[in-house]
């Protein structure tokens, strides 16, 4: 696995229990929520964006998107 692909996961991870956290979820419930909704997608597709920001604004980009493809949580 290449250095790219280890920091793309491990992100795309720490992304994924920050929003947990933040939603009193489980990670498990967390990913669920997140790929049904789009927001895994929108991690992958936006890293080299995202990664960049804090992790609290990518929680908030990614209840946004999750909002705009039929998600609850806000």
């Amino acid at each position: 696995m290449s250095e790219e692909v280890k920091n793309r996961v491990t992100y795309m991870v720490y992304c994924v229990s920050a929003f947990a956290k933040r939603f009193n979820l489980t990670v498990k419930q967390a990913y669920g929520y997140l790929h049904r909704f789009k927001g895994i997608a929108f991690l992958d597709e936006c890293y080299e964006a995202e990664h960049q920001l804090s992790i609290r604004n990518a929680v908030d980009d990614l209840i946004a998107v999750c909002g705009k493809n039929g998600g609850a949580l806000k």
